[in-house]
């Protein structure tokens, strides 16, 4: 028996796949039964042009046996086989295909297309096992062949007895190391769980020896037995049609696929049959996963190749603002590399994900016109990332964002979209006005908003962080632009106010002095009805942008320009001007408190508080 070296340059190739091909190593049990499972398809498709051949779909399997004395890991099938030639071409040449050169060469029914068209698949059993053995007999000879090989060194191919057709690939597992524990490929629970991580819809039956309990007859003891199994499934629930499942079975199937512990919110059924074709089962979790919004948490579906699992999450099928949809892809249409692990970042890819992001979208438009109660249970837990989504990568899907945001309103006291605020405005009002705070009932009792609620203006209310960014990148909608009511001018009649600036233009230049660049006016309000002062902003960073900026590792030193407005229908004010005008120095005293108690309603902390309260208690004590 002559030992056959691999041809040019495969030993190379064979130790990169073994060390760097493959990210995991159980990746080998995948790969082995797409392998075998192609086989079985090949028999099918010779049967359709061979009437020779019966092709009874109950008499194909695929089944997996362990021998741990052995140390062996053993998979059969009942498919085609090979020749003597055949395992020269398909196991001496690394990276030749037989599968692609059949789909080559002939045109396969959709049903019957092959998986391995990768050409290295079978050679990730080298990741495991020390030497492989292949015992084989096609349907095209009477005599079997043995090939077995030890990895780089070369292989073997001699005659065996083998009398049925089918291949049998023999690994025997290395022994452990310190690193790496292969002997947990010889349990039981170990092939079982990667059957049904990988090949669960492998179209024919995965067969294994499952050892059981049982009580003995006529006594209280136990015993094992051991019985063979059907492991995988076979059928995959997206390519069953949508009238045959029911709402328990997609819910039954994002429990088995472990994507929430919650009941889904939402699913979508998808068999597009186009210029790429997949069939895809997406769902919106009703609650948030626990670590969704840190670095931990890994987006993306799951990407299947004709029934086989490619990645676990694939994050190119979604783009980040869409991040919190589960659920699985899949499609024979996929250019994948040699691995079989990774994707080729082709045109296939992109349009899935193209098509993806637009039913998606479409099914959360379809939730807020006619399932608003659902929609807005969804918005609460995954509305911020939509929020992020507008502010993203400056601003490239706010216009496909835009209607699918929700803020609660001043007006209806619940949330609204953008479009319903803007079919209700009035005739002659300028802006889409908001305000910011931490919370609605802080936001509600903001003093800016005085006027705006007395005119009949509606308010939107933004409690979260991201909100005032995600709308300064929007900038308008349906050309109306968005005015914060702490904004310098609100669109109003303001001759009053400038009246009033210019009669007390002294008074205001002196409280400006005293305050110095804390802030960058001080002027006479037209927002305030009974309030006594407040805060509002003369540049693009508003004060709650100033808080958030604040707290991030680079934002530090941002400042919004201030400006301090002074209710001149308030007793304080004439107090004040009497003041300023009979004792400078307790005009400083009563510029100082006021500016602090803008601060405090703002919820911006004071500079002195020790100082602040013996001021208050001096007054106090007058």
């Amino acid at each position: 028996m002559t030992k056959k070296q691999f041809q040019a340059e495969s030993k190379r190739i064979l130790e990169l796949m073994v060390h760097s091909i493959y990210t995991h190593k159980d990746i080998f049990l995948r790969e082995l039964i797409s392998n075998a499972s192609d086989a079985i398809d090949k028999m099918y498709y010779r049967a359709l042009s061979d009437e020779a051949i019966d092709f009874n779909k109950d008499d194909y399997f695929i089944k997996v046996e362990l021998d741990k004395d052995a140390r062996t890991i053993t998979i059969r099938d009942t498919g085609i086989g090979m020749t003597a030639d055949e395992l020269e071409s398909n196991l001496g040449i690394i990276a030749k295909s037989g599968s692609l050169a059949m789909k080559q060469a002939t045109k396969m029914e959709e049903d019957h297309s092959l998986i391995g068209q990768f050409g290295v698949g079978f050679y990730s059993a080298f990741m495991v096992a020390d030497r492989v053995t292949v015992r084989t007999r096609s349907v095209d000879s009477e005599q079997g062949y043995l090939w077995e090989s030890e990895g780089t060194d070369g292989y073997t191919i001699e005659p065996t007895d083998k009398t049925d057709i089918g291949t049998e690939i023999t690994l025997h597992v290395k022994a452990d190391t310190d690193d790496e524990t292969y002997s947990s490929f010889l349990e039981e629970y170990e092939i079982r769980s990667l059957i049904k991580k990988h090949s669960d819809f492998i179209r024919y039956p995965i067969k294994l020896d499952v050892t059981k309990h049982r009580q003995k007859e006529d006594s209280d003891e136990y015993e094992d037995y051991v019985e063979e199994e059907t492991v995988n499934s076979m059928v995959p629930i997206w390519r069953k049609r949508k009238s045959e499942l029911s709402e328990e079975d997609y819910k039954a199937f994002y429990h088995e696929k472990r994507y929430g512990f919650d009941e889904p919110l939402k699913h979508l059924h998808l068999n597009v049959d186009g210029s790429i074709r997949y069939q895809s089962i997406l769902y919106i979790p009703s609650t948030v996963p626990f670590d969704y919004y840190t670095k931990e948490f890994e987006k993306g579906l799951e990407l299947y190749s004709n029934g086989v699992l490619i990645m676990e999450k694939s994050p190119d099928l979604l783009p980040d603002y869409f991040g919190f949809v589960k659920g699985m892809v899949d499609s024979e249409d996929l250019s994948l590399n040699i691995s079989r692990e990774m994707l080729q970042q082709d045109r296939q890819l992109r349009v899935i994900a193209k098509n993806v992001k637009s039913k998606i979208k479409g099914m959360l438009e379809k939730m807020l016109q006619n399932e608003r109660e659902d929609y807005e249970k969804f918005f609460d837990s995954f509305g911020r990332q939509l929020k992020f989504g507008v502010y993203d990568q400056f601003g490239a899907a706010k216009d496909e964002l835009k209607d699918l945001l929700l803020f609660h309103s001043s007006n209806e006291n619940k949330l609204v979209t953008l479009k319903e605020y803007i079919e209700r405005m009035k005739d002659d009002q300028k802006y889409i006005y908001y305000a910011t705070g931490e919370s609605i009932h802080r936001i509600d009792l903001l003093p800016q908003a005085e006027r705006l609620k007395e005119e009949g203006f509606e308010i939107l209310y933004f409690t979260e962080e991201i909100d005032e960014f995600a709308i300064k990148m929007l900038q308008s909608y349906d050309d109306k632009e968005f005015k914060s009511i702490a904004s310098g001018d609100l669109g109003l009649d303001d001759e009053a106010a400038h009246s009033l600036n210019e009669d007390n233009k002294d008074l205001f230049a002196f409280m400006k002095q005293e305050l110095g660049d804390r802030v960058k006016e001080v002027r006479a309000s037209t927002r305030l009805k009974s309030h006594p002062v407040c805060l509002t902003v003369a540049g693009d960073v508003s004060i709650e942008m100033e808080k958030i900026l604040n707290t991030m590792p680079n934002g530090g030193g941002m400042k919004a320009e201030k400006v301090l407005e002074v209710n001149a229908d308030h007793a304080i004010f004439r107090t004040l001007q009497r003041i300023y005008k009979e004792d400078e120095a307790k005009a400083k005293q009563y510029t100082d408190l006021l500016y602090q108690q803008a601060l405090l309603i703002e919820g911006l902390p004071i500079e002195d508080p020790v100082a602040y309260s013996n001021a208050v208690c001096a007054l106090m004590a007058e």
